[in-house]
């Protein structure tokens, strides 16, 4: 299966949680913002949003600066 992630093709083994997806990227419990087909997701919603064939991801890691 692939999906669009930032912009370039991603292989996935079958449809995920955006979680799992987090995780696999070692993004897991990291600060970071989530849109999905164009709709953001909210970190309440990562466990049960599914990440399916041919969907858009978009993936913005947040961080500190000054």
């Amino acid at each position: 299966m692939k999906i669009h992630l930032n912009g370039q093709a991603h292989e996935i083994s079958s449809p995920i949680t955006v979680t799992e997806l987090l995780e696999s990227l070692d993004l897991g419990g990291k600060p970071v913002v989530v849109e999905l087909n164009e709709s953001a997701v909210f970190p309440r919603d990562y466990p049960q949003t599914l990440v399916d064939d041919g969907a858009q991801v978009e993936i913005v890691a947040l961080a500190a600066g000054g």
